[in-house]
């Protein structure tokens, strides 16, 4: 049987993908880590804060410095970005220090919760696609922001599994279904996974793929839970193709009735 992630790639953005794991950088002790971490998750698709990087500072190894960007994909994203146009802004200043095109949207007005601004966050989109951007828009499970975001032309929607950081798992499951009903574009399960199994779940249900980067940065052993998240990535992808049994009301017998011989009863005259 051929491996599920070379038999059925990720087609994202024009680029053909075989991992459906992207992760965040944020949160890692140091570089070096991060570096292991990414190595053992076998992800292609890479995501930073612009806001975070320290570009040819002096004597600075920055986190650019320390990515292989031969290797994989960075997806610059605009974390901490408020408003429509300090996202924007960021994206070009994106685009402009490290040469690529691609951005993960992350427009977020609310400071509690995180929870991204729909109506920022499509204005946002529609600026940056006109620009020539590969835009990958933060969003809430939200079934017609997600197809006004495809109309205007985003590669992929990115809806959240519960509120960014928590570990909560995937808590919008009901809502996720309205997002991948009739999608036409990759959609990416982003924010509040914890453990291996809720990202087989998002791919059970089908989701494209998965982002994650605190339920591996904060784990005890963040290298085997990488691991781990990528094996769950692919369970979960080769269980959605599998297609899984019907579910039932009642109890059914595993082995058919039918041909069983029957013992006689006690209780019956013979």
């Amino acid at each position: 049987m051929t491996d599920p992630p070379l038999s059925d790639p990720l087609l994202l953005g024009g680029r053909t993908f075989t991992s459906r794991l992207m992760l965040g950088t944020g949160k890692f002790r140091d570089l070096a880590l991060m570096r292991d971490v990414l190595e053992v998750s076998e992800t292609q698709i890479v995501t930073v804060a612009i806001r975070r990087v320290e570009l040819r500072s002096p004597g600075h190894v920055g986190l650019l410095d320390a990515l292989d960007l031969c290797r994989y994909q960075l997806l610059p994203n605009t974390a901490g970005c408020r408003t429509a146009e300090e996202a924007v802004r960021v994206a070009r200043l994106a685009r402009a220090a490290t040469g690529v095109s691609w951005v993960k949207l992350e427009v977020i007005a609310d400071p509690r919760w995180l929870l991204p601004d729909p109506v920022g966050t499509l204005r946002a989109a529609e600026l940056l696609v006109a620009e020539g951007f590969t835009v990958l828009p933060y969003v809430q499970p939200d079934a017609v922001l997600a197809r006004a975001l495809e109309r205007v032309g985003c590669a992929a929607v990115m809806p959240l599994a519960s509120p960014i950081g928590t570990g909560r798992g995937l808590r919008t499951g009901d809502l996720l279904h309205t997002v991948l009903d009739g999608a036409g574009v990759p959609t990416v399960v982003d924010a509040g996974l914890g453990v291996p199994s809720d990202a087989a779940q998002a791919l059970e249900a089908g989701a494209d793929a998965v982002l994650v980067n605190t339920a591996i940065a904060e784990a005890r052993d963040p290298v085997a839970m990488a691991r781990a998240f990528a094996l769950g990535v692919r369970a979960g992808r080769l269980g959605y193709l599998a297609g899984r049994m019907a579910q039932r009301a009642c109890a059914h017998p595993s082995s058919p009735p039918q041909g069983v011989p029957r013992l006689p009863d006690p209780e019956q005259p013979a």
